[in-house]
This record gives C-alpha cells, structure tokens and sequence, in this order.
C-alpha cells in the first residue's frame, strides 16, 4: 500500500539516488511520460490534444507524452512556454526526441491561440515544485483552457498548484493528475486535492527502497498507517478488557455526548459510561440502553468536580471524553474545572469542542496539564476552536495546514486532530496523516461528536494515540461514504460496523 507523502524536496532526492543507482534521468522521465499516456488512453479515445510544455522537467514529460500519443495515431500538437532551444538537460532530449519523430510538426509558441481545435489538455507546464504564483500567458492559457470546458490532464500537479502545502495561485482544476512514485502533501491538502481530479500514482522505476534515506514523516491516512496498532480481542477475555470508557454529559446539550458515547461503544469499548448531572440523567439514561448512566450531585460545576474525582477513582476506568455538549448550562471556568481533573486521573483523554473552547484565554494552562499528563491526550479542533486555542506565534507563523498541526502538537504535548476537509492528524513527535479517505456529506452537526466517541473507544481498547485518531478518522469518512447523500450524525454510529467489517475484509500488509 502507497502511503507516504513525499515533500519536493524528498521526491528530489528519491530521483536523485535512483540515478546515482545507474537509472539515467532520461529513463524516468520516459517512464513518467509513458504512465501519463497509460492514463489518459484508459479515460479517452484518441482526440485532438495539446500537450503544454514547461520550461523545465515537467515540460520535458509533456514532450514524451506528446511522441507516445502521436505514435498511438492521435492528432497531437506541442506549445512551449519558452523557445525549445532554451531547454536544459533531459527536458532538452526529449524535446529533440519529438522533433525527430515529427520533423512536420512545429512546436508552437504558448498563447491562446494553442487552444483551438484542441478536445483535451495536457498541462506539463509546471510541477510540484513551483512557490509562486502562475501568472501571465501560462495561466491565461489554462484559464481559456478552463472556461471551454475543456477537460485537463495534469503532469506530477496541477500547474500552479504547490506540492508541499496545497497552495493554489493560478491553478484551474484538471479531471486527472498523474504524478510518481509518491502523492505529495499538495494531493491531500486543500484546495490543491479539489483540482487534481482524480489522481493516478504511477510507478516509474524508483525502488520504495530509496524510502529508508528519507525520513518521512508524512503520511496518506491509510489502514496501513495504523493495522498493526489495531485493538486485538482476546476469546477468553470480558467487557473490561475491551476498556471502560466514559464520557463527559452536559446538562442541556445532551445530544452531543449521546452520540459520542454511541460511537464509542459501537467501536469495541467494552463498557461505556455517560456521568452528568443528575438533573439531565433521566434524557441520558431514557436515550442509552446499552450504556450507563451515571449523575452526579449538585447544580454547579464545582459540585460536579467532586463527584467526577470520585467517580475517577475507579481504576477500571481506562479512557475519558470532554467536550461535546459540555458547556449547556455551565461556565468556561467550570468547564475548565472538569477538563484539569480528568488530565490529573492519569488516563487517555480526548478533548474536543466546549472543552477546547473554554482554554482559549488561557491556552497554557491546558498546555501544561497536558504536559503534566503522563497519559496522552487527543485534542479535536475544527478550524476556528484550532484559531482561538493556537492563536500564537509558533503556530500563526506556520505555513500550510500541515505546518499548524505539527506546530500545535509540539506546543500543546498533544495527538491533534485538525478537522476539515482534509483532516490532518499531527503527533508531539512530528508524525502526521492528512485523511483524505471521507466525503463532503460529513459536514453535519454532531458528526465531530461521533469522531470524538470513536477515538475515545479506540483509545479505551488501548490503542496508541496517534493511531487511534488516524484511525478513527479513516472509518468514520468509510462509514460517510457507504451511507451517501442525507447523512445526518444520528446515522453514524449505527454506520460503523459495516466499517470495521469493511476494514477487516482489506488484505494485511506484510
């Protein structure tokens, strides 16, 4: 399974020790420009194309692309971004590969006018490794490229679209992307994954050997990440070793921890618990069957600290949840209250929404707890809880999303779990997974709260943070796409077996 993500400057260093191995770098861009034309006669019969060349190599793949279709018998023609005599190296021989295989053809300078008659596309203009904006006749052709409807086959990304951030300035969606050997970050991380359209990974020679000297750290959320950290039932075992899980209630808000706490136990936790006030027992308890309900005394949240310090005394508790729902009824400073107690207990805590919001004054005092925690802790922001919680400057500072997340898990000691569209999930150490494996239907309230659940009944069964948020992030967009259009949260964890049997029934890596 292709899992790693590969910086530019990593993918750089993968092409170069396969030349040094004795792989010429004219060979890998005839393979590159090969698994392009592979792509595109699986999605099109032959067509009037124009392959736009860049200045540099991925110019270079666009002229191999260009020699592979004509010997195919596709009407193919070439415009350059510069004169064909300005180009270097191997960009240099495969530009002269197609003037000898098409002496009648001229190479045509980059304008508008390249576009017409032209039925596809083939942006070979610029690669990944582009940090500026697309401007001037390259980005006025793909715009008139864009607005003809005219569908575009992008070489290694999208022209414009920067591959270790996301970035697009300039860039126009294409319908397929074919890079090599590795996705990049750009691929998962918005808004370059809404333009790459399909994206096609195609082997072009490099050995996966060549990962071992490359120290990544960046990975494509994939079961592979994780499996082998996956919770193993044991036949002769009982509910507590599944974990005991509990879950903060809120006394107005209740939906939010009821749908956590279904998610939990629908994720394998042996026994869950949902403690509130007693004043919201009877909703609690009416709503779960299979979970307990525990209420705590008293109408303050002062009152409620000692009865959740009573209840942490409980040492088959193996696994706590704060934040959904949390604040009906009760202050930030009481929020805060409950939050640094359960950090005190020892155990893994997950804490999302309400009990990220109410830090936001105060972040380092959250941060220290956590530090002080000798157990981990996931934190669950979406973009404006990670704003006001992160609002500093070794975070604002940061570059791509990938960036922020890795700097707040390095501030905050924690796991985070940067919600959106592409959910990045970022370890204190420096690993991280961007999710790309989740569908837009999940853009619903309350479908965070069954994440929350999700990762506190992974974490329960005893499984490592980073992990267990990987993880719970896969199957919860598996479970998303399987239901469709309509989803609401209340679906959810009624979802999440079909998930697990689905993740069961994948072949394990060896």
């Amino acid at each position: 399974m292709v899992c790693e993500l590969l910086t530019v400057g990593q993918m750089a260093q993968a092409d170069a020790a396969t030349i040094q191995a004795g792989t010429p770098g004219f060979t890998l861009m005839q393979s590159a420009g090969e698994a392009v034309v592979r792509a595109i006669v699986q999605r099109w019969s032959p067509r009037e194309t124009i392959v736009l060349c860049g200045p540099g190599n991925n110019g270079g793949d666009g002229f191999v692309v260009a020699v592979r279709l004509k010997a195919l018998g596709w009407p193919v023609r070439v415009a350059c971004l510069v004169p064909v005599a300005a180009l270097k190296g191997d960009a240099a021989l495969a530009a002269a590969t197609w003037q000898q295989a098409c002496v009648d053809d001229v190479v045509a300078p980059l304008d508008l006018n390249c576009l017409d008659g032209a039925q596809l596309v083939v942006d070979a203009l610029f690669g990944a490794g582009l940090t500026r904006a697309l401007e001037g006749v390259a980005a006025d052709v793909l715009a008139r490229a864009h607005t003809r409807n005219l569908p575009i086959v992008a070489v290694d990304v999208p022209s414009g679209v920067w591959g270790d951030t996301g970035e697009a300035m300039g860039a126009v969606a294409s319908q397929l992307t074919v890079t090599f050997f590795r996705l990049k970050p750009g691929h998962a991380l918005m808004p370059g994954r809404a333009l790459c359209g399909e994206v096609v990974v195609a082997d072009i020679g490099i050995q996966p050997a060549v990962l071992s000297g490359l120290s990544v750290q960046t990975w494509d959320n994939q079961p592979a990440v994780w499996r082998d950290m996956w919770p193993r039932v044991d036949e002769a075992g009982h509910k507590y070793h599944r974990g005991h899980a509990m879950v903060w209630g809120g006394p107005e808000m209740t939906g939010a921890a009821r749908l956590a706490a279904r998610a939990c136990a629908r994720i394998g936790a042996g026994l869950t618990t949902v403690c509130s006030p007693h004043r919201a027992w009877p909703v609690y308890a009416g709503a779960l069957e299979c979970v307990m309900v525990h209420p705590l005394d008293g109408e303050a949240a002062a009152s409620w600290q000692v009865g959740l310090e009573g209840l942490l005394d409980d040492d088959r508790l193996s696994a706590l949840l704060i934040g959904p729902g949390a604040l009906g009824g009760t202050n930030a400073a009481g929020i805060r209250g409950l939050v640094l107690t359960m950090l005190a207990s020892g155990r893994p805590v997950v804490l999302d929404a309400d009990a990220i919001s109410a830090f936001h004054e105060d972040p380092s005092l959250l941060f220290a707890a956590i530090k002080g925690h000798s157990r981990p802790v996931v934190l669950t922001p979406h973009g404006g809880e990670f704003a006001r919680l992160f609002a500093v400057p070794e975070v604002a500072v940061a570059g791509s999303k990938l960036d922020k997340a890795r700097a707040a898990a390095r501030l905050s000691g924690a796991v985070v779990l940067f919600k959106g569209a592409d959910t990045v999930i970022a370890a204190p150490d420096g690993r991280a997974a961007i999710n790309r494996h989740a569908p837009p239907t999940l853009a619903t309230a309350g479908a965070g709260d069954v994440l929350a659940g999700m990762i506190l009944g992974l974490l329960a069964q005893g499984m490592p943070a980073w992990q267990a948020a990987c993880a719970a992030a896969w199957l919860h967009g598996d479970a998303a796409q399987a239901f469709g259009p309509g989803l609401i949260a209340d679906d959810l964890p009624g979802l999440i077996p079909g998930a697990l049997g689905r993740l069961a029934a994948l072949p394990t890596q060896h």
